[in-house]
């Protein structure tokens, strides 16, 4: 295992394998699928281009983001596959996400927030007031677009009103991550010397929302107790930190964490993924936990692909990879874990630390 602390200069090459899976599934148009034949969602797809950029591919990370820019809806949104809906082919261990037949698309509030998160990423990368001028008209609709759905107590829906939507919900994950955006989306503002007070106090609401009424979120969904990313997402965010957010992780840490493997996904599965184990490095250099990081990091480059990629994920009882998936947003999120560990660009405090001034709480 690659055990990687702060200040370590990255082995020559040691992305190359992850870097061309990401490339390899960009289409034409600059969109970044899930997979082979897979969805598009612009989460996934902005984390899949933050990862090019980590290791300097510029011009494919810009491409993605002028996609993004391209398919924006008029209210500031896109739209977006469900990704709890796509089918899994249980024989070939394979997602069939096909444009068909791969769940009702949903215009999804996180999804339209994180845009924010990957333009000030790409800014502190790269400097390119250009390129965050161009993207600011794009962040501003979709901010405007998410807070359209905040409501009386905080809480931000997920999905908009639309006919085949559930019920008004807000999700713990989704919100926690819609924090994190609107912290960024706060420093692009300041950057381009625009108002951003109104966005300040609907995060601070959000987080405090987050914080203090969890009788506001999934309550028309099943029991999310069993997800990882409810356990861990409210202290990568930011909505916890210091003493709450090491409380936090220390909560669920042996339920959750299979010793030398990673984060489960679902507490019910012997089941570890790749890309909740590099956000969960990432909440523990939150929360101040460095060496709890820098373990959990090198007990994921175990579960690389031949071609150098990472699997979605690990069945450690049937010892298997399993689906047999290499996805995009898998790839990138390992690079940006491995980034906020090391160091090794202007971008790596991005998801290693707070960022946003107290003040602006």
């Amino acid at each position: 295992m690659t055990l990687l602390t702060k200040g370590d200069r990255l082995p020559d090459d040691f992305f190359k394998g992850s870097i061309a899976r990401i490339k390899e599934l960009q289409r034409d148009n600059g969109a970044i699928p899930w997979f082979d034949g897979g969805v598009i969602d612009p989460w996934n797809h902005t984390e899949a281009a933050m990862g090019l950029a980590v290791l300097g591919e510029m011009q494919a990370a810009e491409h993605a983001y002028a996609y993004l820019m391209d398919t924006q809806l008029d209210d500031g949104s896109w739209w977006g596959e469900l990704g709890s809906a796509v089918p899994m082919d249980e024989e070939e261990q394979r997602y069939t996400g096909g444009e068909e037949g791969a769940g009702k698309p949903v215009r999804d509030t996180n999804f339209a927030a994180y845009i924010a998160t990957g333009a000030w990423h790409h800014f502190l990368l790269t400097g390119d007031k250009t390129f965050l001028t161009d993207i600011w008209p794009h962040v501003k609709k979709a901010v405007e677009f998410i807070l359209a759905h905040q409501t009386e107590h905080g809480d931000i829906r997920w999905a908009a009103d639309d006919p085949h939507t559930p019920e008004d919900d807000a999700l713990i994950t989704g919100c926690s991550s819609i924090y994190k955006s609107l912290e960024c989306a706060i420093h692009i503002a300041r950057e381009m010397n625009e108002p951003s007070r109104d966005w300040t106090i609907a995060r601070q609401r959000l987080g405090e929302a987050l914080r203090d009424k969890p009788h506001r979120f999934d309550r028309t969904w099943e029991p999310k107790t069993r997800y990882s990313m409810d356990w861990y997402y409210p202290v990568l965010a930011g909505v916890l930190t210091g003493e709450a957010a090491v409380k936090r992780l220390d909560w669920k840490w042996d339920t959750f964490v299979a010793e030398g493997k990673g984060c489960r996904c679902v507490i019910d599965e012997p089941w570890v993924t790749v890309a909740e184990s590099a956000e969960l490095v990432m909440a523990l250099l939150v929360s101040g936990q460095r060496k709890k990081a820098e373990q959990l990091l090198s007990w994921q480059h175990q579960w690389r692909s031949d071609c150098g990629a990472y699997w979605m994920g690990f069945q450690f009882e049937d010892k298997v990879a399993w689906p047999q998936e290499r996805p995009a947003w898998t790839a990138a999120a390992v690079i940006l874990a491995t980034d906020a560990v090391i160091g090794m660009t202007p971008a790596s405090h991005l998801f290693a630390e707070r960022t946003l001034a107290e003040a602006a709480e």
